[in-house]
């Protein structure tokens, strides 16, 4: 959100800098992101200067030009040749200085022009950029004292804008007036002068003529309804005043009747709609609740079915717009408008929140509406729009003013004990400080007594309900940052389990970084479009949010496998073609056919899920290695080997081939829960992400894995005191006979001597037999007790081939 400083001044009259501004708003809880001081005349004409033309002579080989003197205040006066017809001795004039940069990015050299050096430009008003005429120079009045920079003398301001961010609970600060009512407090309250003025409007007379009607068929969905008709109005520009105001905070001039109700959005945060007066059918309004399914084109062209629970303002034979949400394309103004019907209304906040959600329309009006506006506001809004009005565009009001509110909404009564005021502060405020900030807030005081009062709170606060929400009103204007420390503080303290899972946690994290991975974060809000084909994680599945944010944020995440494609094709997009990353959250599932109003029918536990794909950077020494599988599974295999697990021990099947084209699933044994499902991705899966290249990623289930971690018992014993040994065998096998499968034999037949057995060679093809396949194997061996000799290698070495013929028909190449 923006702010303009000079439009903020024209409320409050303080001697407040851009910057104290800035520093006061985010003391009262109005965040500020930074100030951005702009020039009226962009670069502020600095290095033009008032001069005196002290010499003008014509030059001699030129009809049209003079060369001329001038006195720009340095001391010596310069040649300058000009071409204006109107320069002339004794003149006090516009001066550029060589090096000034003119609007337009004209850059004023030293030139020479038919010979003569000229030292500068004097300027014409079109040059400058404060006027249109190019007839002759701009010339002053002889009070201008040469020297004077052409940004003092002409007096051009300097607009800061302020940036800021609000809360949920603060639409009161969405305006310029709701901003300078709470500044205006801090300054009571701090003892800075202060004056805060609301423009001045006047009441609505009844006049002759008839008036739109208005139906309110709905007041839930529109407590209060203001409107006015006017006729004879001319749409045309805005007058300058009103187009720099919002050109300040970045909107768009459209014409005088659009950006008065823009102009008083920003200002007053009451959002207004125009209704063109000739295109309402029947010649009625009439606010009501959509029929399902009923149809509205918008203003941005988009043909849209309405719910039941919609509120739209409708005419006799249809929505012209959605209330407090979008405005509708046939109803809006236009240049051949010359009669409105302007509305100003109190909208219920929840039913604005729910349209604007479900269509995607996050506008200015529903940005406010959907968070609450001030019930009492309209009626004020629709004088200051028809004051505008009348006078930016013409017209007459026809009729009376409308204001439907039939049950007023009523201010809060809030009881307040000072003294728990103060036990909620942690400080001793006097009961006149408190006073004086409810009062400047505009708090009303219906009782007051020793130590307490009641208070109606304004009808600005929608959030305010009790003393501890007057408490927090009263913390943001007396300041933070004025409550000391305690001297002591209570605290009480937890056991930490043992495991510590926050620990493990870390400590896997830790070690997925130490190795090459980058950390993501992803939303664990995604959409439920994701899940449709597929059948591991179904989309009926899907934890769904009731009041979605948009469509693309639907549901609750089942895997972070999609997330993590999400950051692969972000990342491939940005032309970084080699991505290793790991994420960490939370993964939620409803249980199949189950009754969703039922906590209990609802899953949800921690993941860490692994992405791996393309080539790293090239380096002189060695060819990178490409992303495959196995890598990926040797960074899993280490993983659990810090926690004492073996992947070899745990129950395999194949993983999920929609969401993997090639992977295995490993659970903990005895078919218990599943540990870890790993892959490469189906090609499939990745193009609907936009991912040509091949993703291989892992999904480590938390709970199974922290169940690891409880199991695993840390024994420490000395360092090996004998040798090991290294052998290798060439082993000819069916394609059936798995490495798994020879590695959990060779243990059980050599458990006391043999320390590790590894893969490092697979070979098909020439003088291979079709249906054969050749491992080669290594083996470490060692024992404990003594040095091993040639001769019990070589026997271990027997018994383990004798294994391998016998259990599998493995020969020996």
């Amino acid at each position: 959100m923006k702010l303009s400083y000079s439009w903020l001044k024209d409320y409050l009259k303080c001697e407040l800098t851009p910057a104290q501004v800035a520093e006061a708003m985010t003391s009262i809880g109005i965040e500020v992101d930074g100030v951005e001081e702009s020039e009226e005349i962009p670069g502020g004409l600095a290095g033009v200067v008032v001069a005196k033309v002290l010499e003008c002579e014509p030059h001699p080989d030129s009809d049209h030009l003079h060369i001329t003197k001038v006195d720009d205040g340095s001391g010596e006066p310069l040649t300058v040749v000009c071409g204006a017809p109107n320069v002339a001795a004794g003149q006090k004039v516009l001066f550029a200085r060589i090096g000034t940069v003119l609007p337009g990015d004209f850059k004023i050299k030293k030139s020479k022009i038919r010979g003569v050096e000229s030292m500068g430009m004097i300027c014409a008003e079109d040059e400058l950029g404060i006027g249109t005429s190019h007839e002759g120079i701009m010339v002053l009045p002889d009070s201008a004292v040469p020297g004077t920079p052409a940004k003092e003398y002409l007096q051009l301001k300097t607009e800061a804008v302020i940036e800021y961010e609000i809360t949920a609970n603060r639409a009161d600060a969405a305006s310029h007036w709701g901003v300078a009512r709470d500044l205006y407090a801090w300054c009571v309250f701090n003892g800075i002068p202060a004056e805060l003025n609301l423009p001045d409007v006047d009441d609505i007379p009844s006049a002759p003529g008839q008036a739109v009607p208005v139906e309110v068929l709905d007041t839930d969905g529109a407590p209060r309804y203001c409107g006015i008709t006017i006729r004879g109005l001319k749409v045309a520009p805005s007058p300058e005043w009103l187009q720099k105001r919002l050109l300040s905070i970045g909107s768009h001039p459209i014409n005088n009747i659009v950006d008065i109700s823009n102009f008083i959005l920003f200002e007053l945060g009451q959002p207004l709609h125009t209704f063109d007066a000739d295109k309402i059918r029947g010649g009625k309004v009439i606010v009501r609740r959509a029929a399902e399914g009923e149809p509205i084109r918008t203003l941005d062209g988009v043909e849209r079915k309405l719910k039941s629970c919609d509120m739209v303002i409708a005419d006799s034979e249809g929505p012209m717009c959605i209330a407090g949400v979008f405005g509708g394309e046939e109803s809006g103004v236009s240049d051949s408008t010359v009669s409105v019907f302007v509305e100003s209304a109190y909208f219920d906040p929840a039913s604005v929140r729910r349209t604007s959600k479900r269509e995607g329309l996050q506008t200015d009006a529903s940005f406010r509406f959907e968070r609450g506006c001030d019930p009492a506001m309209p009626p004020y809004a629709l004088k200051r729009a028809v004051q505008l009005i009348l006078e930016c565009a013409g017209g007459r009001i026809e009729g009376e003013a409308i204001d439907n509110y039939p049950a007023p909404v009523e201010r809060k009564r809030i009881e307040l004990d000072y003294n728990h005021i103060r036990r909620f502060v942690g400080k001793d405020i006097d009961d006149s400080s408190i006073e004086c900030i409810l009062g400047a807030l505009r708090y009303e005081f219906l009782e007051r007594g020793e130590g307490r009062a009641v208070v109606l709170a304004p009808s600005y606060m929608v959030d305010v309900y009790r003393e501890c929400d007057v408490v927090e009103e009263i913390l943001r204007i007396y300041g933070y940052n004025n409550i000391e420390l305690p001297h002591h503080m209570k605290m009480s303290v937890a056991p930490t389990p043992v495991p510590d899972p926050e620990a493990i946690r870390n400590a896997v994290s830790n070690f997925l970084a130490a190795n090459g991975f980058t950390e993501t974060m992803n939303n664990s809000l995604t959409k439920k479009d994701y899940y449709v084909p597929l059948s591991s994680f179904p989309a009926e599945a899907c934890v769904e949010i009731v009041n979605p944010l948009s469509q693309d944020l639907n549901v609750m995440r089942q895997t972070l496998l999609l997330g993590g494609l999400e950051v692969v094709a972000y990342n491939i997009n940005r032309q970084i073609y080699s991505v290793k990353t790991f994420e960490y959250g939370n993964v939620y599932r409803k249980r199949a056919g189950a009754d969703p109003t039922k906590l209990e029918n609802y899953e949800e536990h921690g993941c860490f899920c692994l992405m791996l794909s393309g080539t790293p950077e090239k380096s002189w020494k060695a060819a990178p290695a490409k992303s495959d599988y196995f890598q990926l599974k040797g960074y899993v295999e280490l993983l659990l080997k810090r926690y004492g697990a073996d992947l070899y021990q745990m129950w395999a099947d194949a993983a999920p081939s929609d969401i993997f084209s090639d992977g295995v699933r490993y659970s903990l044994p005895g078919k218990g829960p599943v540990l870890v499902t790993m892959g490469i991705v189906a090609p499939s899966l990745c193009k609907r992400f936009g991912i040509k290249q091949q993703v291989v990623a892992a999904e480590i289930n938390w709970p199974a894995l922290f169940e690891l971690v409880k199991r695993d018992k840390v024994a420490f014993k000395e360092l090996p005191r004998f040798p090991e040994v290294r052998r290798d065998l060439a082993l000819l096998l069916d394609e059936s006979v798995s490495y798994a499968d020879l590695r959990a034999a060779a243990f059980k037949q050599a458990r006391k001597l043999l320390r590790q057995v590894g893969l490092f060679d697979v070979y098909r093809g020439d003088k291979i037999p079709a249906g054969k396949k050749q491992y080669a194997l290594s083996f470490v061996i060692r024992d404990e007790e003594k040095t091993l000799t040639d001769q019990d290698t070589e026997r271990l070495m027997d018994s383990l081939l004798q294994t391998f013929i016998k259990g599998f028909g493995a020969q020996l190449r």
